[in-house]
């Protein structure tokens, strides 16, 4: 119930905006979605019985054929999946995939591979080769269930997308260690928010909330004094007003909305103060930053987002922020940060009019998918 409880209500996804329109949805296994139909879950197995009565007790909204682990299925197909288990989501997608393409029950269909997220994350980047090898596997089930890649993609328009990279991380940061000074209640207490702060460590990423209303003024500004003076804490975010602020050691941005310097994807910004620290320049107008991509507008949509903490932290490379039960993917992968090395994903298309663009995000691919509709 992701996207029903935290998605706003006036948001229109793409499965919703094809169901309207009557195009055939369906979706496998991907943690978040909303749709037109409703789905109960699967009473196909003991296992499925027992989530269903005990934990998936409402019915989810999504696609008209959704295949969600084997906790939600809309019809009974020959695949199994062990409860989307690691390891065993990439084949029940192929094998979800391949039946659905061979009873032509979808127009549209989000073909999720998750299992190279879950290997990178244990292994690292580098050992991804094998888990794209075996997704790959999976997209090439699904085509030959269509007669072969070349029959497949005279029906069908494929994209490919990643929904980020992988860093390698070779040391965490303690954030709890660097903020000890402040009252931060537990995630599980009964009254959370009694304390100075809460703190939302998120792989790469981490969120400070400013609890407290009186002396705010003063708290905010220690805070960020703590987070500077932390290793592996790259850029601290924080909104002074109306003005977003950009902070690390060497020196720190203030930008908002404006018609003074350009980015690659068209937005206007007036910027004031240091540049270099983002390894960013302004050439004919436009602010570029390799290092650092898009990140204007990344960090303005989170600075203006309702339920974002009033402190956004990026860790640097090869670092990760350890969670509350004290993990992190030390040897493995992670993501999160406005780094290029874990902000750049692939994307592969074929069959599609795409506009003609210098700079792709995730977030253009809902347009991509409605536009290939004529929505």
């Amino acid at each position: 119930r992701m996207n029903n409880e935290h998605l706003a209500p006036d948001a229109l996804t793409v499965f919703e905006s094809l169901d309207d329109a009557e195009v055939r949805t369906a979706g496998t296994t991907y943690l978040m979605w909303r749709g037109r139909h409703e789905h109960t879950t699967s009473q196909d197995t003991a296992l499925t019985r027992i989530a269903g009565a005990s934990i998936f007790r409402r019915p989810i909204l999504g696609p008209k054929e959704l295949f969600y682990a084997d906790i939600y299925a809309s019809r009974r197909t020959p695949c199994k999946s062990q409860l989307g288990m690691p390891g065993i989501r990439d084949q029940h997608s192929g094998c979800v995939g391949s039946y659905l393409v061979e009873h032509d029950l979808f127009d549209f269909l989000l073909l999720s591979l998750p299992d190279n997220d879950t290997h990178s994350h244990k292994y690292g980047p580098d050992a991804q080769v094998t888990s794209i090898h075996a997704a790959d596997r999976e997209i090439e089930r699904v085509m030959h269930a269509a007669g072969g890649p070349d029959a497949f993609l005279e029906e069908h328009a494929v994209i490919v997308v990643a929904d980020h990279s992988h860093a390698l991380v070779e040391a965490n940061v303690d954030l709890f260690a660097a903020l000890r000074d402040f009252d931060i209640p537990g995630p599980g207490g009964e009254t959370p928010d009694e304390g100075e702060i809460a703190l939302c460590p998120a792989q790469r990423s981490a969120m400070v909330y400013l609890l407290v209303q009186e002396g705010r003024d003063a708290l905010l500004p220690r805070l960020l004094e703590a987070l500077l003076a932390t290793e592996g804490v790259d850029l601290v975010v924080h909104k002074e007003d109306t003005v977003g602020v950009i902070t690390n050691e060497r020196g720190t941005l203030a930008f908002a909305p404006g018609e003074e310097v350009g980015d690659p994807r068209g937005g206007q910004w007036v910027v004031r103060g240091s540049l270099d620290f983002l390894d960013a320049r302004i050439e004919d107008g436009v602010l570029l930053s390799e290092n650092y991509p898009d990140a204007l507008a990344r960090v303005w949509a989170a600075l203006q987002c309702p339920t974002s903490g009033d402190i956004l932290v990026s860790a640097s490379p090869g670092y990760e922020f350890l969670d509350w039960g004290g993990g992190a993917h030390i040897g493995g992968g992670s993501h999160g940060s406005l780094h290029r090395s874990d902000s750049l994903g692939a994307l592969v298309m074929t069959g599609i009019d795409d506009p003609d663009r210098t700079e792709w995000s995730i977030r253009d691919i809902a347009g991509l998918v409605r536009g290939h509709w004529g929505l």
